[in-house]
């Protein structure tokens, strides 16, 4: 009888995390960065002015932790690239990074608002999400964090519980790599299906906008699914 190979340490050792930037430097942005940054050292940090986006990561406190680059750098040296910009800055990105895009996993955070936030840019017949997985075809659209507002990301804690994330994606093992990016964080990641359930993610958002406006408490506001175990 032939004897199995020995394991070793390497047979058994864990995937390296996938090299992530963030792309956009806004309120999501930055948020974004400050809570990812001590779990993904060697985070890249991408926007139109790499020399603020240094001296906030000073500031941060992250310096050697976080890289910043400028957009063809960035997408070049990440495997996983979180898009933190409005979706029609979102779209112009993808197509203007395209083809080095193709083959890794591209987080789409964004909403088609109109300007007033009083409806949609968009058809209900698709979704940010899908616009951006038209426009590049060879990257795998992940959407997610569309239903958390920067000021929840800025400070997480809510009394009833950590909110919740929804991930949807066509890609099953490009939303593991999502969830995985995020598990750290103190939120709640859930696999909601399909990359065209983003549609109802971005259209109840847009609601859970409005009532939060009603009631006085916007931007302070996200979902929390009650009944699924924590």
């Amino acid at each position: 009888m032939t004897a199995s190979p020995a394991t070793t340490d390497a047979d058994t050792a864990p995937a390296p995390a996938p090299a992530t930037a963030v792309i956009g430097s806004g309120r999501m942005g930055d948020a974004l960065v400050r809570l990812l940054a001590p779990h993904r050292p060697g985070l890249i940090w991408s926007g139109r002015d790499p020399q603020r986006l240094t001296a906030r990561v000073a500031e941060l406190g992250h310096t050697g932790v976080v890289d910043t680059a400028d957009h063809t750098t960035a997408v070049h040296r990440a495997d996983l690239v979180v898009l933190a910009l409005w979706h029609r800055h979102a779209l112009d990105f993808v197509r203007t990074h395209g083809e080095a895009l193709a083959g890794k996993t591209v987080v789409d955070l964004a909403n088609p608002f109109t300007d007033d936030f009083q409806g949609f840019a968009l058809p209900e017949t698709t979704s940010a999400a899908e616009q951006l997985a038209a426009a590049a075809p060879r990257a795998r659209i992940v959407g997610a964090l569309k239903n958390t507002f920067w000021a929840v990301l800025e400070d997480p804690a809510l009394p009833g519980g950590p909110s919740d994330v929804l991930v949807t994606g066509d890609h099953q093992q490009a939303k593991e790599q999502v969830m995985s990016l995020l598990a750290p964080l103190p939120f709640r990641c859930l696999d909601a299906g399909a990359l065209a359930n983003s549609r109802t993610v971005e259209r109840m958002t847009l609601l859970s906008r409005e009532i939060a406006v009603r009631y006085d408490h916007y931007p302070r506001t996200t979902w929390r699914l009650l009944g699924a175990k924590a």
